[in-house]
């Protein structure tokens, strides 16, 4: 049975970031009623605010990373808020912000799994792998790092946040909608054993298929976090991001997925990142990201017993 003890957790910031303007993200997705949203379904939504870190400096890379220091104090932060919420009983959603976040997001997730004994499965909606390293790296921006920090392939600051190395392993993260990725992360992808259900990979067998594979052995002992990168969808219909990449999931493609979700009963947790409001069309994209929370919790045209019933006709 979900968890209807949510918390909203707002961070501000886009130090990860090339582009300026995710920090705005939290007020975004506020003033699109996520609260409203999320508690038409019976829930008990708490909005804990803002987290408060360090301005975003502008600087360019030093040793491969972008704001390295910035970046780790913003997700130490995270890191405790969301444990707090977990240990209590919640179920944090995260509003980003950029990606970088997950960092800290994902390693308290993975540590409340360790200690009540379940087993953790990330899906990672997003057009990239968030694979590199300081020396595959292009930009030395660090939301294109997460995955690679969480499984313990990253600079100390980051990768011990949680004091549990790796935060996860690779076996436990699914990455799905994956359409844009550097020359070094294809490598690294298949050194890890990463499993990526790709742009191509949905083309051919279909959002449902690819849904039904990310989620085989989830159960009732599975926690089920969703790391939601709104750059996962085509940019026609999300233009409200800083890394668009064309021929991304449709709008009943996204429904699709999360429905699926729901229908598991194991969410647990959720990260909404890289929403950035400055290149939206009217908060359109954190109207969709909105209406894509409100699957994950249950919206369904029809009620579920009426079409199991329906398909055993």
């Amino acid at each position: 049975m979900m968890n209807l003890n949510v918390s909203l957790i707002g961070v501000p910031t886009d130090v990860g970031a090339g582009t300026r303007g995710a920090s705005m993200g939290p007020e975004a997705l506020r003033v699109a009623g996520i609260e409203t949203a999320i508690a038409a379904f019976g829930a008990d939504v708490r909005d804990c605010g803002n987290l408060a870190g360090p301005a975003n400096p502008d600087l360019p890379a030093v040793n491969g990373f972008r704001h390295l220091h910035e970046v780790a104090a913003w997700n130490t932060t995270l890191h405790n808020a969301v444990y707090a919420e977990l240990s209590a009983g919640r179920l944090p959603v995260m509003l980003g912000g950029d990606h970088c976040l997950a960092i800290g997001s994902i390693s308290a997730v993975a540590r409340h799994c360790r200690s009540v004994g379940k087993k953790l499965r990330v899906l990672w909606f997003d057009a990239h792998a968030d694979l590199n390293t300081a020396t595959l790296t292009p930009s030395g921006n660090i939301h294109g790092m997460p995955v690679a920090c969480l499984c313990g392939h990253g600079p100390e600051v980051l990768t011990h946040i949680g004091g549990h190395i790796p935060a996860m392993l690779p076996s436990e993260i699914r990455q799905i909608g994956i359409r844009s990725v550097d020359e070094g992360e294809k490598r690294f992808l298949c050194e890890l054993g990463v499993e990526v259900f790709d742009m191509r990979y949905i083309d051919e067998v279909g959002m449902r298929a690819v849904m039904e594979e990310a989620l085989v052995g989830v159960d009732e002992h599975t926690h089920l976090h969703v790391s939601l990168d709104v750059d996962f969808l085509d940019p026609t219909i999300a233009p409200g991001v800083g890394t668009t990449v064309r021929g991304g999931p449709t709008y009943r493609e996204a429904e699709l997925c999360m429905e699926m979700i729901a229908d598991t009963e194991q969410f647990a947790s959720l990260d909404i990142v890289e929403l950035n409001p400055a290149l939206d069309n009217r908060n359109m994209t954190a109207e969709l990201a909105v209406d894509l929370v409100e699957s994950l919790f249950g919206k369904s045209t029809l009620m579920r017993m009426y079409r199991q019933t329906r398909r055993q006709r």
